[in-house]
């Protein structure tokens, strides 16, 4: 038997409950870890409320991320071994690898030795976001130093992670965020300049930054009305990358700047890196190359323990953090 998290029920954070659960032995190809910490994502409070890509066959856990030591190995798996220190790259389907869990099993080309030098609580707060950022930034994006790079939902963990990422290859980055409370905090982390949106003309503050060459690249979680002034400072043939959406407002289709730029508005999903094995290695090997090197690294916002699951949903829906909201088990 192991604990788990699952809701019977779509809703808020109080639906989720603590279960005691039988837990199966790894199949093959499959490995099973005792988890020790898990990285909270927006997509499992839209799972929870019944708003996400996919749908949950209730009662259903939850869960993106997680960190661990390895418990059992299924038939055919190797290059692990019990007791490994690992932590587990998204997969595909939550609802089929559920990681809110104290024991989870997972196909074994989704879990990954992570460096030594991090911790569980880091190493469940590293793969959705990098991935995310490096997939975005350098795969469909092709970030370079001479871009300027707009950043929303900046205070995010992938914000961060982005612009970590951008750091990389020296592009100029444009972290958005709501109110100058976390501006100290953007620059610190590296951001080149920081804009908030309810208290300037982003607009303005836009082009006033990146000039006449205006903004290449624009990775947004928001959508909703910051279309226009967004793209009104896009330069010609700029791509704005979509991979959220967390405004309730309607998102305009910004139809002057679209033609008169040329500009890509595109969808992007984290599968489009975890679902293509040679995207993923590459992605891999960049992100542990900047684990080791120190460019990037996973900024926490606060730990909940396991028991504390509830607060922990409605701290990440609170807009108030600042990195990974991260559970320890």
């Amino acid at each position: 038997m192991a604990r788990v998290i699952r809701f019977h029920e779509h809703g808020g954070p109080e639906v989720l409950r603590i279960e005691n659960v039988d837990v199966q032995l790894p199949g093959r190809g499959e490995v099973q870890i005792r988890v020790k910490a898990l990285g909270l994502n927006r997509a499992e409070a839209n799972l929870r409320k019944g708003a996400y890509i996919e749908a949950a066959t209730l009662p259903s856990s939850l869960g993106l991320e997680a960190a661990g030591v390895v418990e059992r190995l299924g038939e055919g798996v190797d290059g692990f071994a019990v007791g490994d220190a690992v932590s587990i790259i998204p997969p595909i389907s939550m609802v089929r690898w559920p990681t809110y869990s104290e024991v989870a099993t997972f196909p074994a080309d989704i879990v990954v030795k992570h460096p030594a030098s991090l911790g569980f609580a880091s190493a469940a707060a590293v793969w959705m976001q990098y991935l995310t950022a490096y997939g975005a930034l350098i795969e469909v994006a092709k970030l370079t130093k001479s871009d300027h790079l707009v950043i929303t939902a900046a205070s995010s963990s992938v914000g961060i992670a982005a612009i970590q990422v951008a750091k990389t290859v020296g592009a100029n980055t444009i972290a958005i965020t709501r109110t100058s409370r976390k501006k100290p905090a953007l620059l610190e982390l590296g951001a080149s300049e920081v804009i908030a949106s309810e208290e300037e003309d982003l607009e303005q503050r836009l082009k006033d930054i990146a000039g006449p060459a205006g903004v290449r690249v624009v990775l947004d979680a928001v959508g909703g009305p910051i279309f226009n002034p967004l793209t009104a400072a896009m330069s010609r043939g700029g791509i704005l990358l979509e991979y959220g959406g967390l405004s309730a407002e309607p998102t305009p289709f910004p139809l002057p700047a679209v033609l008169g730029k040329m500009l890509t508005l595109r969808g992007y999903l984290v599968h489009e890196i975890t679902g293509n094995k040679a995207r993923l290695e590459a992605a891999k090997k960049f992100v542990l190359d900047g684990l080791v090197s120190g460019s990037l690294k996973p900024v926490i916002a606060k730990t909940f323990p396991f028991d504390q699951i509830v607060e922990a949903h409605r701290f990440l829906e609170s807009n108030d953090q600042l990195g990974k909201v991260v559970v320890t088990v």
